[in-house]
Order: C-alpha cells, then sequence, then structure tokens
C-alpha cells in the first residue's frame, strides 16, 4: 500500500469551483484503485467519510510518526474486512475481532492497531457515518514491560567508536559530533535531528543545549566542554552557520560535502551502523543504545555521588522515571 490511504477521500470530496453544490456534500463518485484494495469500502461510505477521514488523518493526528503508524492500521484493517462489507457502516465488532485472531504481530503492536482502529472508528462516530464505534467493545491483549530491552553500547566500545571516525573532512567531523550528543547528553534520536544552530548556547560559565523532546517540551541541559570542542570543530569548518539553519545535516554522495537540508532519523541509524561497521564493532546497537549507555553504564556504579552534580541531575530528569527503573532493573 504505497499510495496514501486517503487519497480516496481527497477525490471524494466536491471541487472547490463545482457551482451546483450549494454548500452541500455531493455523492461520492464510484473509482476503483488497484492500489488501494479497501478503497470501494470508503467510496462506498458516502462524501461525509471522505471528508471524517481526511480530517482524521490530516487534522486531527499532527505528528507524523503516529500518523503515520495509524494509516498502516487503518488500512490493513480495511483491506481485511473489504471482502465482506460494502460500506463501514456493515463493519461490526466481530470482524475486528477477527482481525486481531489472525493478526500475527507483537502485543505491542496489536495495542497500537487497536488504538488506531478506535480512533478512526470514533471519528466516524462524531461525523455520523456510523452509528456505534465496533472497535470499542474489542479487548485487547494485556501486555506490560518490566525490563529494558534496548542493548546498551559498553563505554570503552563508545571510545572506540568516537576513536574510529577520520575527522579530516566535514562529514567525520558531523558523525563524531552525532555520536557525542547521542553519548553525551542521552537525547533521543528524534530532539538530536531537530537541533538548530540557534539551540547551542555556548558560555564561558555553562554552555547548554536547548532539546525540542516529544509532546512539545523544550528542555536547556547542561553540556560537558569535551562536547563543546567537538562542537566547535564542527562549527569552524560548516558553511553557512545562520541560526535558523539545521546543526545536523545531510551529505552530498561521497563528496564530503554537506547540503542545507537536517538529518533524518533513519539518516542517524544508516551512519551509526556504518560506523559500526567501520570500528569493527557489533552492528546490533541503535541510537537508543546510548541512552542505556548514559542511564547505566554510567551512572549506575556511583550513583549517589553523581546526584550531587549538577550536569548529572539534568540528565537524570530529562530521562523519564519508568525508563530509569526498566533499565535498573534490567542491570
Amino acid at each position: 500500500m504505497s499510495e496514501d490511504l486517503f487519497e480516496v477521500a481527497r477525490n471524494c470530496l466536491p471541487s472547490q469551483g463545482s457551482g451546483d453544490s450549494k454548500g452541500q456534500l455531493l455523492s461520492v463518485p464510484k473509482r476503483r484503485h488497484d492500489s488501494l484494495v479497501f478503497c470501494e469500502v470508503l467510496a462506498n461510505s458516502g462524501a461525509a467519510a471522505a471528508f471524517a477521514v481526511d480530517e482524521f488523518f490530516h487534522a486531527d493526528i499532527r505528528n507524523p510518526h503516529t500518523r503515520r503508524a495509524y494509516r498502516q492500521a487503518v488500512g490493513r484493517f480495511l483491506s481485511f474486512v473489504q471482502s465482506d462489507v460494502q460500506t463501514l457502516a456493515m463493519i461490526t465488532p466481530a470482524h475486528v475481532g477477527r482481525y486481531f485472531d489472525q493478526l500475527d504481530v507483537s502485543s505491542t503492536t496489536k495495542k497500537l492497531h487497536l488504538s488506531a482502529l478506535r480512533h478512526f472508528f470514533d471519528r466516524m462516530v462524531n461525523r455520523h457515518v456510523i452509528v456505534l464505534n465496533p472497535a470499542l467493545t474489542v479487548r485487547g491483549e494485556r501486555t506490560s514491560s518490566s525490563e529494558g530491552k534496548t542493548i546498551e553500547i559498553p563505554p570503552t566500545e563508545v571510545r572506540k567508536l568516537i576513536k574510529s571516525i577520520d575527522v579530516s573532512h566535514l562529514v567525520g567531523l558531523r558523525d563524531r559530533l552525532v555520536i557525542a550528543l547521542l553519548a553525551f547528553t542521552a537525547a533521543r534520536v528524534g530532539a538530536i535531528v531537530k537541533l538548530r544552530i540557534a539551540d547551542l548556547r555556548i558560555h564561558a560559565t555553562q554552555p547548554t543545549l536547548q532539546l525540542h523532546e516529544k509532546r512539545g517540551k523544550v528542555r536547556s541541559i547542561p553540556i560537558r566542554y569535551e562536547l563543546v570542542e567537538f562542537i566547535n570543530a564542527y562549527l569552524v569548518r560548516l558553511s553557512g552557520t545562520d541560526p535558523g539553519h539545521a546543526l545536523l545535516r545531510t551529505a552530498i554522495g561521497k563528496t564530503k560535502r554537506l547540503t542545507t537540508s537536517a538529518m533524518t532519523a533513519a539518516d542517524v541509524r544508516c551512519m551509526l551502523k556504518r560506523r559500526l561497521a567501520d570500528a569493527e564493532l557489533p552492528n546490533h546497537y541503535s541510537p537508543h543504545s546510548f541512552r542505556v549507555y548514559v542511564a547505566t553504564g554510567v551512572m549506575w556504579p556511583s550513583l549517589v555521588f553523581l546526584w550531587r552534580d549538577s550536569w548529572f541531575r539534568a540528565i537524570l530528569r530529562h530521562i523519564s522515571e519508568p525508563t530509569m527503573c526498566r533499565e535498573f532493573r534490567w542491570r
């Protein structure tokens, strides 16, 4: 399902230049999209359904990651029921239950799919496309995590990884800075790639870094002077240091030059795997492994002493308490 789920919904909406609509929703034309096996279910449900689908994914859900996950879940469900139903109103709780019976995924993924379907059909109820939410009464599998699953990268391998990077060119300086940011700040990779040059506060007394975390949280954390040295070495070679520009940028092929576009989380993961291979280290580590490294590998041996240090207090507070508890129990 490579095409957008609601391409059908947009095609079903009346055009703005239609003179005979008079503010009323037009009937939905029956279209056949071979790449979307579930399009008939949406098309047959009327223009109100097309409007609700477009509203749900484009207006109600603002997080792009949630939007993508929910779109995949709804698309997979509609492709499952399209042989039994013609409209959304014909979907029953039994359809939802049978869908989860045959869904061969983990319990966590099933919870995500159930959440997506409940929210999706709730929007359909609000827009009077259907009367009742068929996913509301379906019970999901219970799951809880008491142990961390992320593999920790040992401190010795962190040092080996950083030292193995060739910093004679700009791409090497960037990669070293990315890994140092992950290892020294315990920030999520999503917050790292959002960094702008203006987020750096390099003062003589206490340099800080402003992180834009999940759910709109903005945190300023102190950074060590080792990281400041990496930042300065990178900025000296970087062209275009406007405060609004992205700090970490994509590379132009193998030219050792950078673009003005910001790196994505996927770019960081690919870069890390490549650097791990160059350093002859295991490739099962991920950017999240550095958060475990900071939360456990560094702080666990002398937690009481480190709590007195303002830098470690800031790091501890910007890692959630449930995450800390899971990682400590893992040890």
